[in-house]
């Protein structure tokens, strides 16, 4: 596009089209280039972002990157691998941290006489989102220090000079406050840009592309689409989309009832959609083939895969059954653009987890041109913005995401293999040295322990799989600290052991306590998702009346197969707050709420103890896989 602009360099990290993003809805046009990219491609350019990335500066094998970019007499700001890249590119040295951090961190000036013009208005100490193992230990040459950290002294750097400045922070995501504030210091006082781009651009652009993609190059092909339909946030906005654009007659909703639905869900999405007018789409009944696909299969990314590739069988059955021409069909889906990261879908990221929309059968009908996906260049907040300028209601708009493979993936399995347990010793023994350390002020001490199993995380742009710690402080609410508190030991925690990734508070267990519990050989089974539907009822029930549900961005309810017996689980509470999915808190929800939640989860029958998760992410994931 012919536009003044401010250019992202993808490092390879979750968030690099984050930084553009943020850059487009604050009215700044931006586009996202390949580091090695030859400097007569980067034309229109008014300054350039350095994003992130899961590499180490010093590692063999890193993302190509053409260094003549630094001879471009522009403004050029690197974020957390680019503010290494940056600083060893001039002269410094870039080390593995004493301490990562991962999570919020206090950011202060490194002098008051003359703050650099990058941090204008912003009030100090300021709170920052870090997520980071490695560190800048020597300054480069020409620059200065400019902000610090309690564990990164070189956290925010310049060279005025030069133009050259450079953070370990992530100022592209809401878990820091002035972020904001600093692109716009960087794209109007550093690189003179004015605002050139709206809401309303992106939302012409995305008609227009499906109009492209269906019509073809000549505009007379006239292909129809059928969409996977979840019933989501996603889903539903790219179907209103495509019925704007190509009208009900060319477009199809297949919603399919995988099994893996909560409560009641696939008829309450079937009555939304015909309240607001929706007639052209079918409900398909496919829960014996899906329970079928992941029976027996423990490996978080293998049972995934498995819904993936199940979609495509069922959507290849239907296409037969409804005798529908695919030369003149394409397949429409919901995807944003965290599902094609986290998939590690650009050139140099890593797998976080494999989304069901980026499985091999989706990436074969992809190169084929058989896929059409209106808002894989969006975020969360961004595809609700256009579900609002098209009309949709809050109800389709707001509702809490829920991922395709739905409860599947919030049903832990475990395939009888010994756990690691010179791991979980480890695991253990490093839990137990914090306990003195942790900033609580309450009176009662905890009690501090490690779940036997994995859950998925997330720490400097690479998955993890490690163990949770578990913090008790006795039966009822009373002895729990403050959730700042809790938070600060939450990270403290997951940064100061290698082998934790998550922490949780126990709520509630059996009489007794988990001496008697163990990891029982389950898979997910019927058995397994109806006891999780029952509970996430409770929650979502309880939210809702509570006025709770419009303040978070999700509820996750998980099922460990951890417990007395094998028929009963242990259930953990996993509410968060979030924007765009790529960072999140834990929720703070109201003890009272939570109260009544655990009272009637334990009146089931079947749950021994619940948990509630009071990790941030990074370092984890969402759910648990």
């Amino acid at each position: 596009m012919d536009h003044d602009k401010i250019i992202v360099l993808d490092f390879g990290s979750q968030y690099a089209h984050l930084i553009a993003k943020r850059f487009r809805l604050m009215g700044y046009y931006s586009e996202i280039a390949l580091p090695s990219a030859p400097v007569d491609t980067l034309k229109g350019a008014k300054g350039i972002v350095f994003s992130g990335g899961p590499s180490s500066v010093y590692d063999a094998h890193i993302p190509e990157f053409n260094p003549e970019i630094l001879s471009l007499d522009l403004p050029i700001l690197g974020l957390c691998y680019g503010h290494q890249l940056m600083a060893r590119e001039y002269g410094g040295l870039v080390e593995k941290a004493a301490v990562g951090e991962f999570g919020i961190a206090r950011l202060d000036l490194s002098t008051n006489d003359n703050p650099s013009p990058l941090f204008d208005g912003i009030t100090f100490p300021a709170q920052v989102w870090m997520s980071h193992q490695d560190a800048v230990t020597r300054l480069p040459d020409g620059f200065e220090c400019i902000a610090s950290t309690r564990d990164c002294p070189y956290a925010a750097l310049q060279d005025a000079k030069r133009k050259r400045y450079s953070l370990q922070c992530h100022v592209e995501v809401k878990d820091t406050p002035d972020g904001d504030r600093i692109l716009s210091n960087f794209a109007a006082l550093l690189c003179g840009m004015e605002k050139n781009w709206s809401q309303d651009q992106v939302l012409e652009t995305i008609l227009d592309q499906i109009k492209q993609s269906a019509n073809g190059q000549d505009g007379q092909s006239r292909r129809k689409v059928l969409l996977f339909l979840s019933g989501g946030v996603d889903s539903t906005v790219a179907f209103a989309l495509l019925n704007k654009a190509l009208g009900q007659d060319r477009v199809l909703g297949l919603h399919i009832d995988n099994g893996f639905m909560r409560k009641d869900e696939s008829s309450t999405i079937a009555d939304r959609y015909r309240e607001f007018g929706f007639t052209n789409f079918i409900v398909e009944d496919a829960s014996s083939t899906f329970l079928q696909a992941v029976y027996h299969k423990a490996d978080p990314q293998i049972k995934r895969k498995a819904v993936g590739e199940t979609f495509i069988t069922v959507r290849d059955t239907v296409v037969a059954r409804l005798e529908l021409d695919e030369d003149e069909w394409l397949l429409g889906q919901g995807t944003l653009y965290p599902d094609i990261i986290e998939s590690g879908g650009t050139k140099n990221a890593h797998v976080i987890k494999t989304h069901h929309n980026r499985v091999d059968g989706i990436q074969a009908l992809i190169e084929k041109g058989l896929i059409i996906e209106p808002l894989k260049d969006l975020y969360k907040d961004e595809v609700r913005i256009i579900g609002k300028k098209i009309g949709l209601s809050d109800e389709l708009v707001y509702r809490h995401p829920f991922p395709g493979p739905g409860l599947s993936i919030n049903v832990l399995c475990h395939d009888g293999s010994p756990v690691d347990q010179t791991e979980l010793k480890r695991a253990r023994d490093s839990v137990n040295s914090f306990l003195d350390r942790l900033p609580l002020s309450t009176g009662t001490t905890p009690a501090l322990s490690v779940l036997p199993v994995r859950s998925v995380g997330v720490q400097g742009d690479f998955r993890t799989y490690r163990f949770p710690a578990v913090l008790s402080f006795g039966e009822g609410f009373t002895g729990i600290p403050e959730w700042k508190e809790l938070e600060e030991s939450s990270a403290m925690l997951t940064n100061g052991i290698k082998e934790i990734n998550r922490t949780v508070l126990q709520l509630w267990t059996v009489p007794g306590g988990d001496s008697a519990f163990t990891l029982h050989t389950l898979w997910c089974d019927k058995t397994r998702l109806d006891q999780t539907r029952e509970a996430d009822a409770i929650v979502l029930e309880e939210l809702k009346r509570s006025g709770w549900y419009n303040r978070i961005f999700q509820h996750l309810t998980i099922n460990l197969p951890y417990a007395s017996q094998a028929s009963h689980c242990s259930i953990v509470l996993r509410p968060v707050v979030s924007e765009d999915v790529m960072t999140a808190r834990f929720a703070p929800l109201d003890r009272a709420l939570l109260a009544r939640i655990v009272t009637r989860i334990a009146d089931l029958g079947y749950v021994d103890a619940i948990y509630y998760d009071i990790t941030n992410k990074p370092p984890a994931t969402f759910g648990w896989e």
